[in-house]
């Protein structure tokens, strides 16, 4: 009985752990960059465009050219936040992967 308990009591720190981690992700802000600056946009911890910029050189080319900027940027920008996002599970669960678990990005 006694390892059982110590079972719950790994879960429910775990737990409480993940809760915590999960605040710290909320926070987490990444900028992603292309064309050396011209276009930057923003990403919160939960995935979300939080600020975009586009110089206004940038604005002066093709269209195509300004939306293929934004979705590099916003490749990058989501890129970190992946990294970002899993470095800060990997702290909980002490670099041991939870079957099953993803971040929904």
């Amino acid at each position: 009985m006694t390892d059982f308990t110590k079972i719950l009591d790994k879960a429910k720190e775990l737990e409480s752990k993940m809760k915590e981690s999960q605040e710290k992700i909320k926070n987490i802000n990444v900028t992603g960059i292309s064309g050396g600056n011209s276009v930057k946009i923003t990403l919160n911890g939960e995935g979300e465009v939080v600020d975009l910029d586009i110089s206004p050189e940038i604005l002066k080319e093709d269209k195509t050219i300004v939306e293929d900027l934004i979705k590099a940027a916003f490749s990058n920008a989501k890129s970190q936040l992946k990294s970002k996002t899993s470095e800060e599970i990997s702290k909980v669960t002490g670099g041991f992967g939870i079957p099953g678990f993803k971040w929904p990005l």
